[in-house]
């Protein structure tokens, strides 16, 4: 299987149909949006995974999470025995987080304007590596401190089911179908909706490989 930070980031793309589809209120996936920011977006990615390399985190409850993270910008997200929570160095150096790349951030930023956030200020992105069969459970983005920016995410690589559900973990979630190049923005009333990524199915991205590398963008500080 090639690794993650492989020559398999090229400019070439699956060029999926673009477009923009309402998930919630508040909420958008933007298809193919960051197509044109490949070549840019992926040499930069690189750069900074050979700093930050991924890692498999132990939740506090003992468990392994099954996606590989990594994080970029002023905090990065952690988890273990202690909890979770936004560090501005990475456990693994006890050294500051790569920098946020440029192409990173401006992309975010783009994306969150397009979807009526037009102040959004990232300070972290969390970089997770779905390999087939990883998947992430139901959850709350809620480690940050202020919930009125946005979450804004980027699909790179093989295709994901997102699940998109309510204010509850109850609630049953929508099943959204992602592809790589794809961005998904949510906030304002939607902001604390839980979400979570289906198992990966096998296969293999003609750019990336068999994995889903995933971008979050948040203002966590």
């Amino acid at each position: 299987m090639p690794g993650p930070t492989a020559d398999l980031f090229a400019d070439d793309a699956l060029q999926q149909p673009a477009g923009r589809e309402q998930i919630g209120e508040q909420s958008y996936v933007l298809k193919g949006y960051a197509l044109p920011w490949i070549e840019r977006l992926l040499p930069e990615l690189r750069r900074v995974l050979a700093q930050s390399p991924f890692r498999h985190m132990v939740t506090p409850g003992g468990f392994t999470m099954s996606a590989a993270l990594s994080s970029c910008g002023e905090l990065g997200w952690t988890t273990d025995a202690r909890g979770y929570r936004y560090s501005p160095l990475d456990p693994h150096s006890q050294q500051p987080w790569p920098a946020l790349p440029d192409a990173v951030r401006e992309l975010a930023v783009l994306a969150a304007a397009e979807a009526g956030f037009s102040d959004f200020a990232p300070d972290a992105c969390l970089i997770n590596r779905y390999v087939p069969g990883a998947k992430m459970s139901l959850h709350q983005d809620k480690n940050e401190r202020d919930y009125r920016a946005p979450v804004v995410s980027v699909s790179l690589g093989l295709p994901a089911i997102f699940l998109f559900g309510g204010h509850e973990r109850s609630e049953k979630p929508k099943k959204i179908s992602l592809f790589h190049g794809d961005v998904v923005i949510w906030g304002g009333v939607d902001r604390l909706r839980f979400h979570g990524v289906m198992p990966i199915k096998d296969g293999v991205h003609p750019i990336m490989g068999a994995q889903r590398i995933n971008l979050t963008l948040r203002t966590a500080g």
